[in-house]
């Protein structure tokens, strides 16, 4: 465990196992058919990468830059700095996220997508952060529930830092104050 990080929340295998879950599901729920996996950077990708590896489906990825924090906040200003790169009318549409917290970040980025006219419109998420939501955005596939603590680790950062640590753990209050 990095010294930074106060307490594991959830290991590498829960990920693993919970990813394989997820993807099993959406192999269900678009039997058949083409998906285009949306992953909001930078934060996602380990996630997406996971995700991937068990989806069964043909399977497009795209990229959104999205920015809403500086440090362990978030400014309440959602920023889009890199858009798709190609058009998503009629394709099925699955938002990858790392975490829904506030939810602004994600009620811009899906409200975006919907007026692009896709056949479906779904969100992936591997963290829930209920505690924190400040409007009305849910993802519709959700790997583990979290309680509202500033959480680091696969994908998850402090000041670009900590992306690369294999589980998602809490990070010690005096590494931000």
């Amino acid at each position: 465990m990095h010294n930074h990080v106060k307490k594991i929340l959830i290991t590498q295998d829960q990920i693993i196992e919970k990813t394989k879950e997820i993807a099993q599901q959406i192999n269900e729920d678009f039997k058949g058919e083409r998906i285009t996996l949306v992953a909001l950077l930078s934060g996602s990708v380990p996630f997406l990468a996971e995700l991937m590896k068990h989806i069964k489906l043909d399977c497009e990825i795209d990229f959104m830059d999205v920015s809403s924090y500086r440090g362990t906040k978030s400014t309440g200003e959602v920023r889009i700095l890199k858009d798709l790169t190609r058009p998503i009318d009629s394709c099925n549409v699955i938002i990858v996220e790392d975490i829904v917290d506030t939810g602004k970040t994600l009620n811009v980025v899906k409200g975006i997508l919907e007026n692009r006219d896709p056949k479906a419109l779904k969100i992936v998420t591997l963290l829930d952060k209920p505690e924190g939501r400040e409007v009305d955005c849910y993802a519709d596939y959700v790997g583990f529930s979290i309680p509202n603590e500033f959480v680091i680790g696969f994908g998850l950062d402090y000041d670009e830092l900590y992306r690369n640590l294999p589980y998602v753990g809490v990070l010690r209050e005096e590494c931000y104050m």
